[in-house]
């Protein structure tokens, strides 16, 4: 198991029942695939340095999870196609963790 980051930008018209739907779906990708979710941080709402899709503020979440590298292409395939996701990170933080 790795252990992974994945830092999402949320549209800020997105009710808030409508992120936490998300994010229960990503989580579920990531327990399906045999993941550990570690940690679902809600930056909230902020400013962006540029426009994205005509918007100039965004909602930001970072998910730490630990998983097999192939969950990664899934967890990624999944967030493409989710509708209110405007960019996405993902950055491998350790090589081997042991999950308890």
């Amino acid at each position: 198991m790795r252990k992974f980051e994945t830092l999402l930008l949320l549209s800020p018209e997105l009710s808030a029942e409508t992120r936490e739907g998300i994010l229960t779906a990503l989580t579920g990708v990531v327990e399906r695939e045999k993941g550990d979710m570690e940690e679902v941080d809600h930056w909230g709402m902020r400013d962006l340095a540029y426009p994205v899709r005509k918007q100039m503020r965004g909602y930001y979440v970072r998910l730490v999870y630990n998983a097999p590298a192939q969950l990664v292409a899934e967890l990624e395939r999944n967030i493409r196609i989710t509708d209110g996701i405007f960019k996405f990170v993902t950055v491998k933080l350790a090589d081997e963790v042991e999950v308890a």
